[in-house]
């Protein structure tokens, strides 16, 4: 039984890792699009393709990284 569990748990880490990567996909769509927005409400409506994705490429990671990190640290609950 020991090595279908570990098949089990390799599996789920596969689809697990495989919908992580779609949802950061979505992510970065989507800001690209309220980048691009932004910037033209902003008045920069000829701002290039580059700089809208590498805003948006900042942006995404920032909240991929920030949702990833534990926040227990910030508490001050103590056990």
């Amino acid at each position: 039984m020991g090595i279908l569990d570990s098949f089990g748990a390799l599996l789920s880490s596969i689809v697990a890792s495989v919908v992580l990567l779609v949802f950061a996909i979505l992510s970065f769509f989507v800001t690209v699009f309220i980048v691009q927005a932004g910037a033209g409400l902003a008045g920069y409506g000829s701002l290039e393709g580059d700089f809208i994705v590498l805003s948006a490429a900042i942006l995404a990671t920032g909240a991929i990284v920030a949702g990833a990190t534990p926040m227990s640290g910030l508490g001050s609950v103590e056990e």
